[in-house]
């Protein structure tokens, strides 16, 4: 069966969105998803046509320049990207960006930077990942020092999505070396004509083929008072721990839509493909897996949706947004692997939508806190 059932959060204007969000990937994205994959990003004017839609930021207020949706909107793009594998243009982490500014930034940061990131204009990252920290932010060693008024940034960032074409860079930094997470703060850097800032190699990962992720360096990057988040030093770690269980969502609403594309491009494949004169979905052993696979992601549509209206009504905690981003990721890997089997050798090959899924997935476990840091904190909370 195809699993094409309505989500118990959509309406008929969500619905409406839907087909505009699917025209504008048809049209737009998909036609030119194998030279971004080839050549590491999406570049800049995909950005400004996706602003130009009104596809970015669409649960930013709209005195901010956002659509002045709910996180539903944003889910609806994710889903749709994911079930296509579309992971060059990283709107999740632009939004999240957004959610920074828009939920700790001074109303002067909030009218600077929120229109730029809705148009596109601007593309936005946060660097907090270094080479020799990644989930332990206590560990992190860029620091800001005091410089008159401002600050001057020295360190380097690894792993930044959407860092070689970001116009926005939401740093974190050290401002009091002895205050631990306390000594935390966010900075705001625009990359435009910025000395001392310098963009890296654009990584060679194994997945996300079509998204940029650089390597930052801060060589005495000034910035003035105004640029730090919220204009009270010290509320870094506060301010990243706040936005997780947003970010940690967006994993679990992509996971399960990336397992409903996956799940339909082998229903199509076994129908038509025959061995021993029948049609491989006539064997009982696919038929079995199809159904393991239908059950887990209609099992899981079921919660992920809970959790989706549960963020909207403003009430979803850590620890569920942790489950469901180590149920979604995990899961994830257990279907498109089992997809992959179904296919055979043609699983094997980038010209398949499952191969290229399979090899996107392997990071769901990692990025937005690692499966054993999920299963820390719910574990914190039992």
């Amino acid at each position: 069966m195809a699993l094409t059932f309505r989500r118990s959060w959509s309406d008929p204007d969500l619905d409406q969105y839907r087909d505009t969000v699917v025209r504008f990937i048809e049209e737009h994205m998909l036609p030119g998803d194998e030279a971004a994959r080839h050549r590491g990003h999406v570049g800049h004017d995909l950005w400004r046509q996706a602003g130009q839609t009104g596809l970015l930021c669409t649960d930013i207020p709209e005195p901010w320049g956002g659509a002045g949706g709910d996180f539903r909107h944003e889910a609806v793009f994710y889903e749709e990207m994911a079930r296509r594998s579309l992971t060059g243009l990283n709107a999740s982490v632009h939004t999240i960006v957004a959610h920074y500014l828009l939920n700790h930034g001074t109303d002067a940061q909030r009218q600077r930077y929120l229109p730029r990131l809705a148009s596109g204009e601007c593309v936005g990252a946060i660097a907090m990942t270094e080479p020799g920290t990644g989930s332990d932010l206590q560990g992190i060693r860029t620091r800001a020092e005091r410089s008159g008024a401002g600050y001057v940034i020295h360190g380097s960032k690894t792993f930044i999505s959407n860092g070689f074409l970001a116009g926005l860079v939401l740093v974190v930094a050290k401002t009091d070396p002895t205050q631990g997470a306390r000594g935390l703060s966010i900075f705001i850097v625009d990359t435009a004509d910025c000395p001392g800032y310098h963009v890296g190699r654009v990584l060679d990962k194994m997945g996300l083929k079509a998204q940029d992720t650089s390597e930052l360096f801060f060589d005495g990057v000034a910035v003035g008072p105004e640029q730090l988040l919220g204009g009270r030093e010290g509320q870094g770690f506060f301010q990243l721990m706040a936005d997780l269980p947003y970010e940690r969502l967006i994993i679990g609403v992509t996971a399960l839509a990336a397992m409903e594309g996956a799940y339909q491009a082998t229903l199509d494949y076994v129908r038509e493909r025959k061995a021993f004169g029948q049609p491989i979905a006539d064997f009982q052993n696919t038929r079995f897996k199809l159904a393991e696979i239908a059950t887990e992601i209609t099992v899981g549509r079921a919660f992920i949706d809970r959790c989706v209206e549960d963020l909207v009504a403003g009430r979803l905690d850590t620890a569920t947004a942790s489950m469901a981003k180590l149920w979604g990721s995990e899961a994830q890997g257990r279907v498109v692997d089992a997809c992959v089997q179904l296919f055979g050798g043609y699983g094997y090959m980038n010209e398949y939508l499952v191969a290229r899924m399979y090899t996107d997935a392997r990071i769901q476990r990692i990025y937005g806190g690692t499966s054993e840091i999920m299963k820390e904190v719910i574990a914190r909370a039992l």
